[in-house]
C-alpha cells in the first residue's frame, strides 16, 4: 500500500509532554468497527460517562476499562523495563582527539555488544573508539568505552564495549539518559520525573529503549478493579528498540524494512493464553509490542506457542490476525508502522475516522498521551 495513505494532519498542541495524573485518568477512545452503522460518539449525549455508549467510537477514561471486558478475558502486558540507553561521548580515531557523538542503544546482541543508532552517523567508521560519559558521574570515573565493530545503514552501528554483562549494565545506568521519544525531546530535556513517568508499574526485564506506552496508564487501583472483574493478567517480554521511532521513508509499505526486536513468550504463558481462548475468553493485548509478540508466537491455527527470538513482524491492512482479539494502545504518528498496524486491526477507514474524532475532541497523542481500546474488525 502507498505510505501516504496513512498520513493525517496532527496539530502540534496535541502532542503530550507529560502523562495524565493519575495515570488511569487519561482518556480512552473505544473503537468498535462493528458498530459503524450506529451514531458516532459526538452525537451521543454524555458518552464520556456512559461505558457502553452505542457508537462506532465513544469517549471514556482508562479507569473505565473493566467495563469493556468480561470475566475470563486476559490482558497481556509487556514487562520490559526501559534502560537509560541514550549515551553521549567523544569519538577517537588513530589516537587523535575526536568529535562529540550521540548513540541510542536499541538491541543487545551479546554480553558486551549493542546495536545502536549513532549521530552523526556518516562520520563514524568501523574501528573508531568512543568514550562515553563524563568525569565524576560514575564509579568508572565517567568512562564507558566502546569500539565501533560494524557500521550498517541509516546510522546504525554495532558497539563492542570494554565491559561486559552486569558491569556493562551498571555503567550504562550510571552514564546514560532516558531516551525520550524525539517528538518530546525536541520540546524539552529529559528530567528526573521521566525516570518514573516513562516506566510501567510492572516493568521487570531490563532492555527496552522505549516504553510500551499503553502500559503507562495502569495503576494499582486499576489492577484491583480488573481483579474484581475477573480479568486475568499475563506477561510477555519484548524489548522495544529505537527503531519504533524511525519514520517510514519508503513510498510503498512493501519496501519498508522493520528493525528487529527481541522478545520471549514463556511456554507457561502460552499454555495459559491458549486455555483462555479454549473457554471462550478474549486475548486483549496492552500495547502494539505485546500484540506483535503474540502474533509472532502464534500458529496459523491461532494456537500460541512458547517462543523466543527476534521479531521483525510488519502488520499492515490485509494481515490476518491469528490470536489477538482486542488491543489497547496509544495514538500513533502519521505514516508510522503503528498507525498501519491499528488500521489493519480495526479497519483503515475506521481508524482514520477515529483519529479525526480524537484530534477534533482534544485527545493527547503519542507516548505520554491518551489511549484507545480497539475491537478487531474481523471478529
Amino acid at each position: 500500500m502507498r505510505v501516504d495513505l496513512f498520513d493525517f494532519d496532527l496539530p502540534d498542541e496535541r502532542i503530550a509532554l507529560r502523562p495524565a495524573e493519575p495515570r488511569d485518568s487519561a482518556r480512552l477512545l473505544v473503537v468498535n468497527p462493528h458498530a459503524e452503522s450506529r451514531p458516532h460518539a459526538e452525537s451521543v449525549p454524555h458518552a464520556e460517562s456512559r461505558p457502553h455508549a452505542e457508537s462506532a467510537f465513544s469517549d471514556h477514561r482508562v479507569g473505565d476499562l473493566p467495563s469493556f471486558l468480561r470475566a475470563g478475558d486476559a490482558l497481556v502486558f509487556n514487562d520490559t523495563k526501559v534502560i537509560p540507553a541514550q549515551l553521549e561521548g567523544i569519538r577517537h580515531r588513530d589516537g587523535a582527539g575526536g568529535q562529540q557523538v550521540s548513540a541510542t542503544l536499541h538491541m543487545r546482541v551479546g554480553p558486551s555488544r549493542w546495536k545502536a543508532f549513532a549521530k552523526p552517523g556518516k562520520r563514524i567508521k568501523e574501528g573508531d573508539r568512543i568514550a562515553f560519559g563524563h568525569s565524576g558521574e560514575s564509579c568508572l570515573l565517567g568512562s564507558l568505552d566502546a569500539t565501533v565493530e560494524e557500521k550498517g545503514e541509516a546510522g546504525e552501528v554495532t558497539l563492542a564495549f570494554d565491559l561486559s554483562g552486569p558491569a556493562l549494565d551498571e555503567a550504562i545506568a550510571a552514564v546514560g539518559h532516558i531516551p525520550l521519544p524525539p517528538y518530546i525531546a525536541a520540546k524539552r530535556p529529559e528530567d528526573e520525573r521521566d525516570r518514573a513517568d516513562y516506566q510501567t508499574i510492572y516493568a521487570r526485564e531490563e532492555g527496552a529503549v522505549a516504553a510500551p506506552t499503553a502500559g503507562l496508564h495502569f495503576t494499582p487501583a486499576l489492577f484491583e478493579a480488573l481483579d474484581r472483574a475477573g480479568i486475568e493478567r499475563h506477561f510477555v517480554t519484548l524489548h522495544v528498540g529505537a527503531g519504533t521511532f524511525l519514520p517510514v521513508k519508503a513510498d510503498d509499505t512493501a519496501d519498508h524494512k522493520m528493525h528487529l526486536e527481541s522478545g520471549t513468550v514463556s511456554a507457561e504463558t502460552a499454555a495459559r493464553l491458549n486455555a483462555v481462548k479454549a473457554r471462550g475468553g478474549r486475548i486483549v493485548c496492552v500495547g502494539t509490542t505485546s500484540l506483535r509478540l503474540i502474533e509472532s508466537a502464534a500458529e496459523e491455527s491461532g494456537e500460541i506457542r512458547g517462543w523466543s527470538g527476534a521479531t521483525g513482524i510488519f502488520i499492515t491492512p490485509g494481515y490476518r490476525f491469528k490470536a489477538v482479539d482486542m488491543l489497547m494502545t496509544n495514538f500513533h504518528l502519521p505514516r508510522s508502522t503503528l498507525f498501519m498496524l491499528v488500521s489493519a486491526f480495526s479497519g483503515f477507514e475506521t481508524m482514520h475516522a477515529a483519529y479525526k474524532h480524537a484530534i477534533s475532541t482534544g485527545y493527547r497523542f503519542y507516548s505520554y498521551g491518551d489511549a484507545s481500546l480497539l475491537f478487531r474488525k474481523d471478529k
